[in-house]
């Protein structure tokens, strides 16, 4: 959790943040209705200005994520977790896996190979 998030130049700082608290509230990390760390004490986690710390939980209120409570700071909504799940299982069937699939293609790799390397995956 103290580790610095590696940003990447293609995608805006705060969205990055707001990505890093939602796998943290996936992984069970801050369960529903928990107080997620407060602005300042996330944003010396990841060494970022508190404004960029301030947008990403402005996005996260907005998506029903989390909420402010006064005066105790934010914590993770009811059906939080569902929700993250439900939008990036979408994002992925709709834009991930065309692209695998365009990729498996044009490298010539089956149906038939995926799904061994799968069962191989799932038996570690």
């Amino acid at each position: 959790m103290d580790q610095l998030l590696n940003f990447s130049a293609a995608t805006p700082i705060y969205i990055q943040i707001g990505e890093r608290l939602c796998d943290e509230i996936i992984s069970g990390n801050y369960p529903e209705e928990s107080r997620v760390p407060g602005v300042r004490e996330y944003s010396a986690q990841l060494e970022v200005n508190v404004n960029t710390t301030t947008k990403a939980y402005d996005r996260l209120a907005q998506q029903n994520i989390i909420y402010q409570k006064r005066g105790m700071g934010y914590f993770v909504k009811s059906g939080a977790r569902e929700l993250i799940l439900s939008e990036r299982k979408h994002q992925f069937m709709q834009h991930t896996m065309p692209q695998i699939k365009a990729r498996m293609q044009m490298l010539g790799i089956t149906h038939e190979e995926i799904m061994e390397i799968l069962k191989g995956c799932s038996k570690n």
